[in-house]
């Protein structure tokens, strides 16, 4: 017998999950090297220059994979989702 019910496989939800591992893993590097991790992430954003983040823990390449348009989509969206 066949299962009528309809598989729902949702990219997003994983994809969200991986940016935060990563934004979360960028911020401890940030703050472990004594850097405002806020203050450094938002610099990041707003100018695209990596040198904001450390090279710590590898946090550089970690958050350069992650598109900023993406990245300022999903911080935007943690605040107004319901």
């Amino acid at each position: 017998m066949m299962n009528d019910k309809t598989m729902e496989f949702s990219i997003g939800t994983e994809q969200e999950q991986e940016i935060r591992k990563i934004i979360l893993m960028v911020y401890e590097a940030l703050k472990e090297k004594g850097y405002n991790p806020i203050n450094q992430i938002v610099g990041y954003i707003l100018s695209e220059d990596p040198t904001y983040i450390t090279t710590h823990n590898n946090a550089r390449n970690l958050i350069r994979r992650v598109d900023r348009d993406t990245l300022l989509q999903n911080l935007v969206k943690f605040y107004v989702a319901p």
